[in-house]
């Protein structure tokens, strides 16, 4: 698998057979995505060459996911999928191998009459449904993982669709806004949260010295350039509550003399050191800023961040190529070994209600 066609990160959603039906949750929110406003896709600009009546159909699968509790990772694969299958096209025939096969996912007599076959948001529920029944779906190859749905010739048939199915996925995500991810509370009460998820083993801070940064705060100490701005505070606090495990690895660097990567040009430093943070892992899995870890955090952040709010690892992305659609977060290239986000050019506070 390249560089571009990573595996989409750790499932959090499990599925309970009940009498022959399915009903499936999430183990965490899915702050940052929600349902797609159908009405304004059609007329949007391109998106990967996608465009009209394609995304109307995109946005259809990523609400067919919302509403079974999946967030972006089964979105992205079904969209994928539907790329591969028929260019997120709802067609009346299949191919020359098949012709028996109908509807954007080229779905066989097996899922059901032909007119649910045809309905966009009956084919995608029915894709889903058997795709979170593939054992560890979300940990394998996003090509893989479709492959076992659709027993099609090449399990590797829909990699090259992955990086599209990304952006797409962002795109439309992105305009949906953050409903989803409310933090209310002060700063003291945000760092308390944290203190607790530190002891519940849900939060790694990499270094002492950064989360005694975090303790002071909770506790209500304000000590000299060692502070945590409100905004990072929120930021840790819903990746806190969307990944089962987050690690951090750097907060505020004026506060420990750190003159690592920029020195004090950095962002862990200006503006009293305390508007960046840097993520080296999320589910347990390393960060590179194009894994897909990254890549759900982003396109969870960036309907929520303030004009000016910074991502880092852009390089990264293009390398893997990986381009979103950002339309508030400011991309600049950054090592490849964590995740930057920061705030210290932004103009206002998060938009994460109360």
């Amino acid at each position: 698998m390249g560089a571009g066609e990573v595996a989409l990160a750790a499932g959090v959603a499990f599925l309970v057979m009940l009498g022959g039906s399915v009903a499936i949750s999430s183990a965490s929110a899915s702050c940052g995505g929600g349902s797609v406003n159908l009405a304004s896709v059609g007329t949007s600009a391109p998106v990967a060459g996608y465009s009209g009546d394609q995304l109307v159909i995109a946005g259809t699968i990523i609400n067919a996911a919302a509403e079974l509790g999946l967030d972006s990772r089964a979105a992205v694969i079904a969209v994928m999928t539907g790329m591969g299958e028929s260019s997120l096209r709802n067609l009346n025939h299949g191919d020359a191998v098949d012709n028996t096969t109908i509807g954007v996912f080229q779905q066989g007599e097996s899922y059901g009459p032909r007119a649910d076959r045809l309905d966009p948001e009956k084919a995608a529920t029915a894709f889903l449904t058997r795709l979170v029944q593939v054992p560890g779906w979300a940990t394998m190859p996003p090509s893989l993982a479709a492959h076992e749905v659709q027993i099609n010739q090449d399990p590797d048939h829909y990699t090259r669709f992955y990086p599209a199915a990304v952006e797409v996925v962002q795109a439309l995500t992105s305009s949906a806004g953050g409903g989803s991810c409310s933090v209310g509370g002060g700063s003291q009460a945000l760092a308390q949260e944290l203190v607790t998820a530190v002891g519940a083993g849900q939060l790694r801070v990499l270094e002492p010295r950064y989360l005694s940064q975090i303790e002071a705060v909770a506790a209500g100490r304000k000590v000299p350039d060692c502070g945590i701005d409100v905004g990072i505070l929120q930021i840790m606090v819903l990746a806190v509550r969307s990944f089962e495990t987050v690690g951090v690895s750097d907060i505020n660097r004026k506060c420990t003399g750190s003159l690592l990567g920029a020195g004090t040009g950095s962002s862990h430093w200006i503006e009293g050191g305390e508007k960046a943070v840097d993520f080296y892992a999320l589910d347990g899995r390393t960060l590179t800023g194009a894994d897909p870890q990254s890549i759900r955090l982003v396109s969870m952040l960036d309907p929520i961040m303030p004009a000016g709010a910074r991502v880092g690892q852009s390089d990264c992305r293009a390398d893997a190529g990986i381009s979103l659609a950002l339309r508030n977060l400011r991309e600049f290239p950054d090592d490849c070994s964590h995740l930057h986000v920061d705030i210290a050019y932004a103009k206002g506070p998060l938009n994460v209600g109360g």
